[in-house]
């Protein structure tokens, strides 16, 4: 039953508690109740809405690729702290294989993604930076298969 919850608010987060109730085939207080207890349990991180970016003036993506001889913990809180104060970078990855952390960045186009280019290269050493511009997003934002 909390799956079908799940997936019922991975589809439509909007649902009022009685549509919800009403879409997983539950009383609105055993649905209330299951809902409280995967809120409490941090199944449930957060409650949000997706926005079209192109739409928002943000029509260039960009995937970064960065690797660094760098593994100090002075290094990373550095790194950590830099990329996370800039808000087009909107997800950030650890990874493992030829690189040593992956980003996705918004931008409105080129130049803005210059501009972000440059506020990481400014201030954090790195080894080597790729970067994959997007020329169509296929699948995005795709919900979670539970």
């Amino acid at each position: 039953m909390d799956r079908q919850i799940l997936r019922a608010l991975q589809r439509d987060a909007s649902l009022s508690q009685r549509g919800l109730a009403d879409a997983v085939g539950l009383s609105q207080s055993a649905c209330w109740r299951r809902l409280t207890a995967m809120r409490e349990a941090g199944v449930i991180a957060g409650q949000t809405i997706r926005l079209d970016p192109a739409a928002v003036g943000l029509g260039l993506t960009v995937f970064m690729m960065i690797r660094t001889r760098h593994h100090s913990a002075a290094w990373l809180a550095l790194f950590r702290r830099t990329i996370g104060n800039i808000p087009n970078v909107i997800d950030f990855y650890r990874i493992a294989g030829d690189y040593d952390y992956m980003f996705k960045v918004v931008a409105e186009d080129m130049n803005d993604f210059d501009r972000v280019y440059r506020q990481i290269i400014d201030k954090v050493e790195l080894d080597a930076v790729t970067s994959y511009i997007t020329m169509e997003a296929i699948a995005d934002h795709r919900d979670l298969p539970i």
